[in-house]
């Protein structure tokens, strides 16, 4: 594609609840260290920075990005340097996280206690005094989610946050969230080679008129040919995740290859042609890409000028079939957690 940075962004109503954002997002984890050594707070302000002035304006944390609340920190500070009501600020609450990559512990708790502590403690690290869209990051197998729902419902009526979003949430989990307060958004992983929930979670928001935030819009880098074309650093969540490990990533740089030379074809790069087919999904569907350099914020802003027919759409989701993606879409330690399996108890 052609070097433009004047692409305007378009501006969309995330669900029927009156939140706007950005129709890109941008996902602030990796600043943090996902996938790569964390950035510098200075250094990650400055992406950020730029983000917004080329039109993204809905960035995405969470409290368990980066050590002792780093990402929330590097985020706060950037908002100091911005105008904090043009900004869409989400975070999430819920995981508890501890070890590396190798030896990862995982809780999750959804405690209405729990719920309250984790927002101070975010909104404190923010240094804000509200937090536009608060998601429970996974649910919580053991707590009912009205009980958790309903401590979230009292903190928009204080005035903390102001929407509420759900992460990894089934259909139940959705609809019985919804009886206690209008849920805004629900977060999932979504991109080409990770759609289980345009069979089930998708037709339901749109039903509710609930928008769908899809994380990981690149499959964890998959999309951008770091994997195929490089060695992947130890402490990545790429070193270690199913789909890019042994045969299974031999058979995935199958599909890459093929997608590859079907991005070239529409004259523009793989990870622009995977966030271009997320855009033309609808307009409640917004991709939260995130990355480490200007030059890829740059690249994937580009993407929204990509026009694709309903005849391209069906040929890019042909070229990477879900029935031959080789992997299991998340860690082993974390499967417990995904949605189809987590399911809130009755109350």
């Amino acid at each position: 594609m052609e070097h433009n940075t004047q692409i305007q962004i378009p501006r969309v109503k995330l669900g029927t609840r009156g939140l706007e954002v950005s129709k890109l997002g941008f996902g602030c984890g990796g600043l943090s260290g996902i996938y790569n050594a964390p950035l510098s707070h200075e250094a990650g302000c400055e992406i950020l920075k730029e983000a917004f002035n080329k039109g993204i304006t809905f960035f995405d944390t969470a409290n368990i990005y980066g050590c002792e609340g780093h990402n929330e920190i590097m985020v706060g500070k950037v908002l100091k340097q911005l105008p904090r009501e043009q900004v869409q600020l989400a975070t999430k609450f819920g995981c508890i996280v501890s070890g590396d990559l190798h030896d990862l512990q995982y809780q999750v708790k959804g405690t209405p206690q729990y719920v309250r502590q984790c927002c101070e403690e975010s909104l404190k690290r923010l240094d804000v005094d509200y937090i536009d869209l608060y998601y429970q990051h996974r649910i919580d197998t053991s707590v009912p989610i009205e009980e958790t729902m309903g401590e979230l419902k009292k903190l928009v009526e204080e005035g903390k946050i102001r929407y509420i979003g759900l992460s990894e949430a089934n259909v139940d989990s959705i609809k019985r969230a919804q009886a206690i307060h209008p849920v805004t958004a629900v977060q999932m992983e979504y991109s080409l080679w990770t759609r289980e929930i345009e069979e089930d979670v998708i037709p339901l928001c749109r039903e509710l008129g609930i928008g769908i935030v899809a994380y990981s819009p690149l499959g964890h880098g998959f999309f951008g040919g770091k994997a195929i074309t490089e060695s992947l650093p130890a402490e990545s969540l790429m070193g270690v995740h199913p789909r890019f490990t042994g045969e299974n990533l031999e058979k995935n740089k199958v599909l890459y290859a093929r997608f590859a030379n079907l991005a070239a074809k529409h004259g523009c790069t793989p990870p622009q042609l995977a966030l271009a087919w997320l855009l033309h999904q609808g307009d409640d569907v917004v991709p939260i890409p995130g990355t480490t350099k200007i030059k890829n914020l740059i690249a994937n802003i580009q993407s929204v000028a990509v026009k694709l027919t309903p005849e391209d759409l069906k040929e890019i989701a042909d070229v990477i079939p879900v029935s031959e993606v080789s992997g299991e879409r998340e860690l082993e330690v974390l499967s417990e957690y995904m949605y189809r399996v987590a399911n809130t108890p009755l109350k």
